[in-house]
């Protein structure tokens, strides 16, 4: 089989894809498994998305490895697209648009409910005060649920917040704040107990880590998370490889979530093929498991009816869907979420940050100069080629990366409307909107670094010990 995406795939029929996705999928396996290049590996995985896509876009339905298409309906009446469609899963987001992916789509797609404006208001008349930026902006844009969360609110019953974060590497880039920044603000305004899940599990599962390698970099990415300023009596951290050991609730939790998902469940949310371990197919259960108030007794004096507010990117939305399913089943009310969207690499909306790629993406350890350099020389723009072009047309800031950032990081309204203004009329150069995001960034990753500073290992240890928070129930 060729190795280019671009071979001619537009006429072979649902089933011949279907077998060049397996075959595809079997190489992807057979070259990670003999240690293969980097580069190599990269390449057939592209193919293998490029692939899935092209067999979606024919059939209008997910592969599933061993379950060859039915109803062969072509989707848009018959008709292939002629764009890709997005794809998004919890491992991979993949766009050829450099605006990113469309939300809209990925909302029907997905079937949530868009956070529109009089939900924004209602959370603004429940809290007394302006929202975060973060829903203004719609960069958390789509919620399942959110309403009863706020008539619990609004009817004085307590809720919890649960977010988490697979720790995958040392340090964390700005994009891994945003859940965090939202959910310390959600905590802060609604009161509440927070539970962080960090999933060293997973990470072992999936990546080339020792157990002992992704405990250890839970227990680093737990001190940026407390950097954030979370409140130790509000506060539960914990890792998997800790906590599943010592929780009698957690794990029997994670059994009744096994027992009501099937294996071709699984498979078709996650697209899991029979050769992929089996602590990969029983993971999705023990992410499922915070979601529900009996899995922290310390906390909740062992309640089982406390619903969860769930902050998260739109990615991880397929584990909570699988949840709200099974949730009646085993007598637990159903997570709520809120959905951001994604946090785009410097080199563009429609590439992906990697953390093997340092000029992805602005790192939590980065130097000033390191911040400056990397926005400079890597900050993809949505400006014109010449000076005299971009005076007379203008920027686009739908594309330009430096605008998207500041549009996380700047929370001044009036300042990004102004910004918008001048560099879509051409008055603002691509140069001069780097400056003021790289002034945006290098004080508030600098203040962050100082922070981090202070965190030592026994309040690690503190934020990580199962106990009760400052709340009754």
């Amino acid at each position: 089989m060729a190795n280019s995406p671009n071979c001619d795939l537009k006429s072979l029929n649902p089933l011949q894809l279907f077998e060049k996705v397996t075959e595809q999928g079997e190489k992807v396996r057979a070259l990670k498994a003999g240690k293969a290049p980097k580069d190599e590996i990269d390449t057939a995985v592209k193919m293998l998305l490029s692939l899935k896509l092209s067999y979606k876009t024919a059939t209008g339905q997910d592969y599933q490895a061993g379950l060859p298409p039915k109803d062969l309906v072509l989707i848009n009446n018959g008709t292939a697209k002629e764009e890709e469609e997005d794809f998004v899963d919890p491992w991979n987001v993949q766009t050829s648009n450099a605006k990113g992916v469309d939300y809209d789509k990925l909302i029907v797609r997905f079937g949530s409910t868009k956070i529109d404006t009089d939900l924004i208001n209602r959370i603004e008349r429940a809290i007394g005060q302006k929202p975060h930026h973060f829903l203004r902006r719609g960069i958390f844009f789509s919620h399942r649920d959110m309403d009863q969360i706020l008539d619990a609110y609004e009817n004085k019953k307590s809720f919890y917040l649960y977010t988490g974060r697979g720790p995958s590497s040392q340090a964390l880039h700005v994009g891994h704040l945003i859940p965090f920044i939202f959910t310390k603000w959600l905590q802060e305004v609604f009161d509440v107990p927070l539970v962080i899940q960090l999933t060293d599990d997973e990470k072992y599962l999936w990546k080339d880590l020792t157990t002992e390698k992704a405990n250890e970099y839970a227990k680093e990415n737990a001190k940026d998370i407390i950097a954030c300023g979370f409140d130790i009596n509000k506060t539960f951290i914990f890792s998997d490889l800790e906590y599943l050991g010592s929780s009698r609730g957690f794990y029997r939790n994670i059994v009744k979530v096994q027992k009501h998902v099937t294996f071709n469940q699984v498979k078709g949310i996650f697209g899991f093929t029979d050769s992929d371990c089996i602590g990969k197919i029983s993971f999705p259960a023990i992410q499922a498991a915070p979601s529900f108030s009996s899995s922290f007794p310390q906390i909740f004096n062992g309640k089982e009816n406390i619903q969860c507010l769930i902050p998260c990117a739109i990615d991880q939305d397929p584990y909570f869907r699988m949840t709200r399913d099974v949730a009646p089943r085993i007598g637990q009310p159903k997570p709520a979420l809120l959905h951001s969207v994604f946090f785009p690499a410097l080199q563009g909306a429609q590439t992906k940050m990697s953390a093997s790629d340092p000029n992805s993406t602005i790192f939590l350890t980065d130097t000033p100069k390191q911040i400056k350099t990397k926005i400079n020389k890597h900050a993809f723009s949505g400006g014109r080629d010449t000076i005299e072009e971009h005076r007379k047309y203008g920027g686009n800031c739908d594309v330009d990366v430096s605008f998207m950032y500041l549009t996380f990081f700047l929370e001044d309204d009036d300042r990004l409307a102004q910004l918008k203004q001048a560099y879509t009329s051409g008055e603002l150069l691509t140069g001069e909107l780097k400056k003021v995001l790289i002034e945006t960034l290098q004080p508030l990753i600098a203040a962050h670094q100082e922070r981090r500073k202070q965190i030592t290992d026994e309040m690690v240890k503190e934020f990580m010990t199962p106990r009760k928070l400052a709340f009754d129930f």
